[in-house]
């Protein structure tokens, strides 16, 4: 009994312990992965991620330490939320069928119009109500963030009818 104590007064080891796992499977999986790059690249692409993987061990190392030391987090204060109010189960369920109609959108009608239907959805589903404005917003915000991943980035985003447009 006193050791479950000990462990509820020091909970942040549980970030440490999330800390360490993420760590060595970033490791593991650079040490797994094939290896890539030619000679002209010394460091090659395997860099950044055992870099990551380190900074991610020794991070939780040194959090262990500060926590076994008897360093403890600041509680929160930031954010005027009501604990006592109860879940508006009608926003979440209408969030959660805008995400389920996008999912089923995309093959069919391409991003720029399932991205509208998400964005318009989702500024509905939270309250807006200006619905030529959130529609405008909506379809602006998803026809550039298709044109920004499949022009600047090189990611195919399925274009829908809009396929071959721009």
């Amino acid at each position: 009994m006193t050791a479950i104590l000990w462990l509820r007064e020091r909970s942040e080891l549980g970030v440490s312990a999330l800390l360490l796992v993420a760590g060595v499977l970033v490791l593991a999986d650079v040490t797994i992965a094939p290896r890539s790059g030619n000679a002209a690249d010394p460091l090659g692409p395997n860099a950044v991620p055992v870099l990551l993987g380190l900074l991610l061990l020794l991070l939780a190392v040194l959090l262990t330490l500060d926590v076994l030391r008897g360093g403890r987090g600041d509680a929160e204060g930031g954010e005027d939320v009501d604990l006592t109010a109860p879940t508006d189960v009608r926003t979440v369920l209408m969030l959660a069928g805008v995400l389920v109609a996008t999912a089923a959108l995309i093959p069919l009608l391409g991003w720029p119009i399932a991205g509208t239907v998400l964005f318009w959805g989702a500024t509905y589903a939270l309250g807006s109500r200006a619905f030529p404005r959130d529609l405008l917003i909506a379809a602006g915000v998803s026809l550039a963030t298709w044109l920004v991943f499949d022009a600047l980035l090189g990611v195919d985003l399925p274009g829908g009818p809009l396929m071959g447009v721009f």
